[in-house]
């Protein structure tokens, strides 16, 4: 005897019903994210920075988070938790819920120190997301001219790091910053020798150098850019072209008999894994036109010492990975690192 298919009272079949239902998920689904997209933000959202208030990822954070909270109808609170070239922060961070309101300003101290200190506290190919990039971060070789009266100029400055005895000392933000690997590289390069003294931070770096216990820093030019207006530290040679912004009188490290010796700083938003696409896609599209096209907030972020930078997200990761793997290099070879 011949059994007529199971249906509905509205005569559908049982793959009808499943169907109908499937797609009712997904729609429920569709209309659940929608929904957490127009909430979103909805409270506070807490801006980590892995390092102390004062320095440049702070001051940029600051700038950023101002106009990126108007933007969002909402407050963004800069959180610092410094320490350990940004790497206790970072992994205090990446425990976040990925919920939206916990971001992150990531700066390049932190690309490199779980190589320094030698731990594997966060990967960042694998431990965030990126959203986008935010600043170049110019830096610049400056001397203390009372402590270095005759130094104003890069080759001036290696000439004296020949003969002086006992040797020269530098400084910079740390082991393994920026300013340690370049410096290292470019005594490579030029033949020259100088002893790092690593500080925690360019801030207490800085005030070290003004007050004549060291007489060179490869700093970055937020934390040296207002001594230099004020005429306490003289800059001799900038990181790249676009340092001319701030210093147009003064050559880079290039010009001065390195060609290709070209690299600035940088760093940019990121977010927890997990975080839902909306948001991340919101906040990249706020960043890049206020980066772009927000002549003030260009303008604050020049004045001391930093240069606005779009890039999306994308680009951003592929930026992270190509550093991660050029000075994690130069600082094998040259066996630096923050423990003993």
């Amino acid at each position: 005897m011949h059994r007529p298919p199971l249906s509905s009272a509205h005569g559908l079949s049982r793959r009808q019903l499943l169907q109908a239902g499937a797609a009712s998920a997904l729609a429920g689904t569709s209309l659940h994210a929608l929904a957490a997209d127009t909430a979103w933000p909805g409270k506070v959202i807490k801006m980590v920075v892995a390092f102390p208030a004062g320095g440049p990822t702070d001051t940029v954070a600051r700038i950023t988070a101002q106009k990126l909270g108007e933007r969002l109808g909402t407050t963004i609170v800069v959180d610092n938790r410094p320490g350990a070239s940004g790497s206790i922060g970072t992994a205090s961070f990446i425990k976040s819920a990925p919920d939206g309101n916990t971001l992150s300003m990531f700066g390049m101290p932190a690309l490199l120190a779980p190589l320094m200190y030698n731990n594997n506290a966060y990967d960042v190919e694998k431990d965030f997301l990126c959203v986008a990039t935010v600043y170049d971060l110019v830096m610049g070789i400056v001397v203390n001219p009372e402590v270095l009266p005759g130094v104003d100029s890069l080759q001036a400055l290696i000439a004296k790091a020949k003969t002086a005895k006992p040797p020269l000392n530098y400084t910079s933000s740390g082991t393994g910053s920026f300013g340690h690997l370049a410096m290292e590289q470019l005594k490579d390069l030029g033949g020259f020798d100088m002893l790092h003294v690593p500080y925690r931070g360019s801030a207490p770096a800085v005030t070290d150098l003004l007050g004549g216990q060291l007489g060179v820093m490869f700093a970055d030019l937020v934390a040296a850019l207002p001594h230099i207006r004020a005429g306490k530290l003289r800059a001799i040679a900038l990181s790249s072209p676009r340092g001319r912004q701030m210093l147009p009188g003064v050559k880079t490290v290039a010009e001065q008999g390195f060609p290709g010796f070209d690299f600035d700083s940088w760093g940019g938003l990121i977010a927890p894994l997990g975080t839902p696409a909306p948001v991340i896609t919101r906040l990249n599209r706020e960043l890049k036109d206020i980066l772009t096209n927000d002549q003030e907030v260009k303008d604050k972020l020049l004045q001391v010492g930093a240069i606005a930078s779009y890039q999306p997200a994308d680009a951003m990761r592929k930026r992270l990975l190509a550093d991660r793997a050029r000075w994690t290099r130069i600082a094998k070879d040259k066996n630096i690192s923050a423990v003993g």
